[in-house]
């Protein structure tokens, strides 16, 4: 069976919609679509996000996708679940061929940038006890390579977020317009993201 057989059959036994998989896990039900039809599979975070989802090994599933080609590591941090649920699809729009991944929480973010490479973060500024701004320093040190482009609903904080070493400034809600005019700012090139 293939990834997307397997996914549907756990989430048919669980008596899950497409839809209420999706929200939760904060995607746009698409995600789960393309998923289970095979036009797109999700990243080691989000695979692992599923199984609890669906009360299986992360093992079983992550095996399915090993051989699959390592991808563009996107993230988006909002501890707005709202905005989340909302911005990702957006993201995946812009990058359809990236590993796309939401977090509402930094310290989940710090953990999960430990163990995998992030090539481009979308970072709210204001996230609770970690700030944006403190997590992109954090995120940089993990990973210099790491590009970073804030997002706020608040245009004050533009001039201390440059201070961090990040590469972009977005003023909420976003648009695919505005993270495409964001890529040729990048300061790090990212295969799969700079038209290459």
């Amino acid at each position: 069976m293939t990834f997307g057989e397997v996914l549907k059959q756990l989430r048919m036994e669980k008596g899950l919609s497409q839809q209420q998989l999706a929200d939760r896990l904060y995607v746009d039900r698409s995600s789960v679509t393309r998923w289970e039809s095979g036009r797109r599979l999700p990243d080691a975070f989000m695979i692992t996000k599923i199984s609890e989802c669906l009360g299986t090994e992360a093992s079983i599933l992550l095996n399915m996708t090993a051989s699959v080609a390592e991808k563009a590591n996107v993230i988006l941090v909002d501890d707005e679940k709202i905005i989340l649920s909302g911005s990702l699809p957006i993201i995946e729009e812009v990058f359809p061929n990236a590993a796309v991944s939401g977090f509402s929480k930094p310290s989940e973010v710090i953990s999960y940038a430990k163990k995998n490479r992030i090539d481009l973060a979308f970072l709210d500024i204001e996230t609770g006890s970690i700030n944006g701004l403190d997590l992109c320093r954090k995120l940089l040190e993990i990973n210099s390579r790491t590009n970073v482009v804030f997002l706020t609903a608040y245009p004050d904080y533009s001039l201390e977020a440059w201070s961090t070493g990040a590469c972009g400034f977005l003023v909420k809600p976003i648009t695919a317009e505005a993270i495409r005019a964001q890529i040729p700012l990048l300061k790090n090139p990212v295969r799969g993201l700079n038209h290459d």
